[in-house]
Order: structure tokens, then C-alpha cells, then sequence
């Protein structure tokens, strides 16, 4: 990384195909999101401990499906994209990383205080980590839609 050269480890063909998992994975993680909302809302916290336990996995797979494809393959440059397009991706782009770097903190701490039982403290931290979070997930998808015309 120093001085612009960064050497990728050919970990085989096969990390082509992880943007595409990648953004399954943020879809299904924003549906597991709502999902557990909806449940918290109407009470069912057996079924919302299972959505957003399926939530938080989902968030350390995608980690490490991320960290795979990016210490393997270059970055898929937004250059030819026209004007507009690329301003929209850029910015979506920048918050979605800034935030889903922010929103970790905040979604451990929120499963910290739902497995301790400390649901008052929970509940606080989630009003922030939500929205967060599933803003997060879908602007992945999003950027995903428009950046994989470019993918080599």
C-alpha cells in the first residue's frame, strides 16, 4: 500500500463471484433487519433474538467474504460511469463506508446489552444502530447495482 503498490494473493477465480454474494448477504441482512423489527414491535422477542442473531452473523460473514475479495482482486473503478451516475454512487459510496465502519460499535454494543438483559441500555443504543445499520445494508446493494456493469 505504500506508494500506491499493493500486492492481491491469488486466492483462485472462485473471489470473482463474492460482490455477487456479498449483496445477496445485504439484501437478506436488511430483510432480517426489518424482519426483527417487525417482531420487536409485536412482541415476539423469541422470533426477533433469532432475526437479529441471523443479523449479526450475517454481518461477520460478510466481513470476511469482504476482506477475501478485496485482498484478491483490484477495485472496480467507477470512472466510466456518466456524470450523475457517478456523483450518486460516490456518495453513496462514501456514506455507506464511513457508516458501516461507525454502526459496528453500536451493533455490539446492542448485542452486548440484549444478552446481558440489559434491555433499557439495548433499547437506547439500538434507536441509533438501527437505522444505521440497515441504511448500511441497503446502500450495498445499491452501490453493487451500479458499480457491477464495471466489474473485468
Amino acid at each position: 500500500m505504500i506508494g500506491g503498490v499493493r500486492h492481491k494473493i491469488d486466492l483462485g477465480a472462485w473471489t470473482k463471484t463474492l460482490p455477487h454474494i456479498i449483496a445477496f448477504m445485504n439484501s437478506t441482512t436488511a430483510l432480517t433487519l426489518i424482519l426483527g423489527l417487525i417482531f420487536i414491535k409485536s412482541k415476539n422477542y423469541i422470533a426477533h433474538e433469532r432475526m437479529m442473531t441471523a443479523s449479526f452473523l450475517q454481518g461477520g460473514v460478510f466481513l470476511v467474504l469482504y476482506i477475501l475479495y478485496h485482498i484478491s482482486n483490484e477495485s472496480t473503478s467507477s470512472a466510466s460511469m456518466p456524470s450523475p451516475q457517478r456523483g450518486i454512487y460516490l456518495f453513496l459510496l462514501a456514506s455507506h463506508i464511513i457508516l458501516s465502519i461507525g454502526v459496528v460499535w453500536f451493533v455490539v454494543r446492542a448485542m452486548y446489552y440484549s444478552l446481558s438483559k440489559q434491555f433499557d441500555a439495548h433499547k437506547k443504543v439500538v434507536k441509533i444502530a438501527f437505522p444505521v445499520w440497515l441504511y448500511v445494508s441497503v446502500t450495498g446493494v445499491i452501490v453493487y447495482f451500479m458499480i457491477s456493469p464495471y466489474y473485468n
